[in-house]
C-alpha cells in the first residue's frame, strides 16, 4: 500500500509539474496580438478595427481622402516598392503612450505585410537597422532635420505584425512579443480597467485621469463657456474615463464615460454634460443639422460613471457632412472674392 501511495504521490507531482511547464511554454511563446503588447503602466490606451470601417458606408470619403494623399511623391512610391495598400492590408490599429514629456508612444497593426520589403524600402530611405533581444527594428531619419537623429523607431515583426513608435517603446514591444505579452490583457496595470470598454467595439479609447495633469478651467469646448469649464472641472476628479464607437452600416454608435467612486463627482458630471448638450443646442440654433444629431444623445448615470451615449444614422451623417461641405464652399468663395 505504501508503494502504491508513494506512486500516486510521484504521478501527480509529474502532473502538476508537466501542466507547469506546459503553462510557461506558452506564456513565452511569441504572440502577434497586438493589444498583448500595451505597456501596463500606459496613461492611455485604444484600439481601431480598420476591418469594420472597411464594410461600412461610413468610411468612404475618409477612405478616398487617405487615397488622394497618397497618389503621388514619396508615400506613392513606397507603397508601390513594399506592395502595401493600408486601407485593404491592415485590419486592427493598437496605440498607447505612457505618462510624461513625449509619453513613449507606440503603435501596434495586425494585417497583411511583407516585411522584407518593407524592410528594403525604409532602409533605403536612410532608416538605420538596429538588433534588441526581441528582433530587429529600424531607427527613422527625422524628415524635418535630417542632420538629427530621429527617435521614432518600426519593426516588421512578421507577415502579421508591425509596431512603430520611439525606440524605447518599439525595444520594449520587441522584448514583450518574445515574452508573450506584457501582461496587460491580462489585467496587469492599465489593462485592469479593459472590463470598461467594449472589446468587440469598431474603436475604444480608455484612460487613466489619475496620471494625467488637470485640465484647465479656462478652457472651452465649441465656446459654450461655463458649461464647457463645468465638464472639464468634473473630469478633473474622475479616475478613468473611456470613449469607444461601434460602426454598424451606415450608422455609427458613440458613447463617453467617466468613472469615479464618488456619488457628489458623478452628479456633477451628470449635470455638467447636460449643460453642455443644452449650451451647444442652443448656440446651434441656426444649423438644424446640428440640433438633430445633439438630440439623439443622453446623459445616464449608474452607481459607477456617467455615460453620453447616442446613435447617428446615416440620414444624420450625411446631413452633417453636406451643411460642413457647403459651409467650407461658401468660405472657400467668399475668401476668393475678397481676394479680387
Amino acid at each position: 500500500m505504501k508503494r502504491f501511495a508513494r506512486l500516486a504521490v510521484a504521478s501527480a507531482l509529474i502532473s502538476v509539474l508537466a501542466s507547469a511547464f506546459a503553462l510557461t511554454a506558452a506564456a513565452a511563446r511569441p504572440t502577434d496580438d497586438a493589444l498583448a503588447l500595451v505597456p501596463p503602466d500606459s496613461v492611455t490606451a485604444g484600439m481601431l478595427r480598420v476591418a469594420d470601417l472597411r464594410t461600412s458606408p461610413l468610411a468612404a470619403r475618409f477612405f478616398a481622402e487617405f487615397d488622394k494623399a497618397t497618389v503621388d511623391g514619396d508615400a506613392a512610391k513606397f507603397l508601390a516598392e513594399t506592395g502595401l495598400h493600408p486601407i485593404d492590408d491592415v485590419d486592427l490599429v493598437v496605440f498607447a503612450a505612457q505618462a510624461g514629456p513625449h509619453g513613449r508612444p507606440l503603435v501596434a497593426f495586425e494585417g497583411r505585410f511583407e516585411p522584407q520589403r518593407l524592410a528594403a524600402a525604409v532602409a533605403s530611405r536612410g532608416a538605420q537597422a538596429r538588433t534588441a533581444p526581441g528582433g530587429t527594428y529600424f531607427l527613422l531619419k527625422d524628415a524635418k532635420h535630417p542632420e538629427h537623429k530621429g527617435d521614432g523607431a518600426v519593426a516588421f515583426v512578421s507577415d502579421r505584425l508591425l509596431v512603430a513608435g520611439s525606440e524605447e517603446a518599439v525595444v520594449k514591444a520587441l522584448a514583450a512579443r518574445a515574452a508573450g505579452g506584457t501582461g496587460f490583457t491580462g489585467g496587469t496595470g492599465l489593462g485592469a480597467q479593459l472590463d470598461k470598454v467594449d472589446r468587440n467595439a469598431s474603436g475604444w479609447l480608455l484612460v487613466d485621469r489619475t496620471k494625467l495633469p488637470e485640465a484647465k478651467r479656462s478652457m472651452t469646448i465649441s465656446g459654450e463657456g461655463d458649461a464647457a469649464r463645468n465638464v472639464i472641472g468634473a473630469m478633473n476628479l474622475v479616475s478613468t474615463f473611456t470613449f469607444q464607437m461601434t460602426v454598424k452600416g451606415d450608422s455609427i454608435r458613440l458613447s463617453g464615460a467617466g468613472y469615479s467612486d464618488d456619488a457628489d463627482t458623478r452628479d456633477l458630471l451628470q449635470d455638467a454634460l447636460r449643460g453642455v448638450l443644452a449650451a451647444t443646442r442652443i448656440a446651434s440654433q441656426e444649423k438644424p443639422e446640428v440640433v438633430s444629431a445633439i438630440r439623439k444623445f443622453k446623459v445616464e448615470t449608474d452607481r459607477n460613471a456617467v455615460t453620453i451615449s447616442g446613435t447617428l444614422d446615416g440620414a444624420t451623417i450625411k446631413s452633417l457632412s453636406d451643411a460642413k461641405a457647403r459651409r467650407e464652399k461658401a468660405a472657400a468663395a467668399e475668401k476668393k472674392a475678397a481676394t479680387q
